[in-house]
């Protein structure tokens, strides 16, 4: 598929060339690929492509960039020589993002289907992102994606290890919720603050607008000072796998997504909740979760011990390329 918009506000650099548009479980991004940098990207580049009225819309766009041709990577190339290649990930309104669970898969279909790479079924690729180097291993259409370790960004002078804890550090007031919200700061390596509610009622009832929406915005207390993801989450009825006979934890989510608005899916922002379960469940809390998110659902392990200095979170979910955009 080729289109070909003339809207004022989608030129700029990126005129003339040429975007790959694909998703992860409906969270969705434009890829340029770009592999020596050549193309000057702004901001404003970024937010007009990106704007669902006058550009061609996504979450976020992807610069799909050799690492050794990025300027600052330098040290992790050397450091990282496998991860031939970076992603150059920023938010729909243009803004920096360390990283994205659902667009790293896509980052690795595309260069899979453009021949920039070669990964057999069940081989892996290490790539760079601004939240560090990740390996994603391909299964047929899915990628499960190594995400890094998982921490806790508590406010000064709240810790985990004491015996009164409650299990959070902030409290968040939701549109359309009455009262505030207890809520537990993550990040995944991206800013999240996690919230457990206690119906499906009350997740459709939350008002989550969108980048550029009309509404009253969510308040946080305090406010976070790099901006946070928004995670709400409804704990359903564990599983059993069927192949393990191990527990699934289950739980249906909604995502407000910094510098993006309200998103249909989101990578870190499951992980994040799959973590904050687990943490809430203490001793024995499974370790695999089935996210249910309005785009589709991704299989998150966070292992026995999320938060423990060394552990990993994986991530496990479909990407899909959608056509191409170009603009003139």
């Amino acid at each position: 598929m080729t289109h070909s918009d003339t809207s004022p506000g989608t030129g700029g650099a990126l005129s003339g060339r040429t975007l790959i548009k694909g998703h992860g479980t409906g969270n969705d991004f434009l890829l340029l690929i770009d592999p020596e940098r050549e193309v000057a990207l702004t901001a404003g580049d970024v937010a007009a492509v990106c704007d669902r009225h006058r550009g061609v819309g996504a979450d976020g766009l992807v610069r799909v960039v050799r690492t050794a041709a990025l300027e600052g990577a330098r040290a992790f190339h050397a450091a990282v020589p496998e991860a031939q290649w970076f992603m150059d990930y920023y938010n729909a309104d243009g803004s920096v993002a360390e990283m994205c669970g659902n667009a790293s898969r896509l980052f690795a279909a595309v260069l899979l289907s453009e021949g920039l790479v070669d990964v057999p079924d069940g081989a892996s690729l290490t790539i760079g992102t601004r939240g560090g180097a990740r390996t994603l291993t391909r299964m047929g259409d899915y990628w499960t994606v190594d995400m890094g370790p998982a921490r806790l960004t508590l406010l000064p002078g709240t810790s985990a290890t004491d015996p009164d804890w409650p299990g959070w550090d902030t409290v968040v007031t939701v549109p359309g919720l009455p009262g505030q919200r207890a809520a537990l700061s993550l990040a995944v390596p991206n800013p999240h603050t996690v919230v457990a509610l206690g119906s499906r009622e009350e997740l459709e009832a939350a008002a989550l607008a969108g980048l550029t929406g009309s509404g009253a915005p969510v308040a946080y207390d305090p406010v976070p000072e790099a901006g946070t993801n928004l995670e709400l989450v409804v704990p359903l009825a564990e599983q059993t796998d069927p192949g393990t006979g191990e527990r699934v934890g289950v739980a249906r989510v909604r995502v407000l997504e910094r510098g993006v608005g309200e998103t249909l899916a989101c990578g870190t922002g499951a992980c994040a909740v799959a973590v904050a379960l687990h943490e809430w469940e203490g001793p024995g809390a499974p370790e695999d979760y089935r996210i249910i998110l309005p785009g589709g659902e991704v299989g998150v392990h966070v292992g026995a011990a999320p938060l423990a200095q060394g552990s990993t979170v994986l991530l496990t979910g479909p990407a899909q390329v959608v056509g191409r955009v170009t603009l003139t």
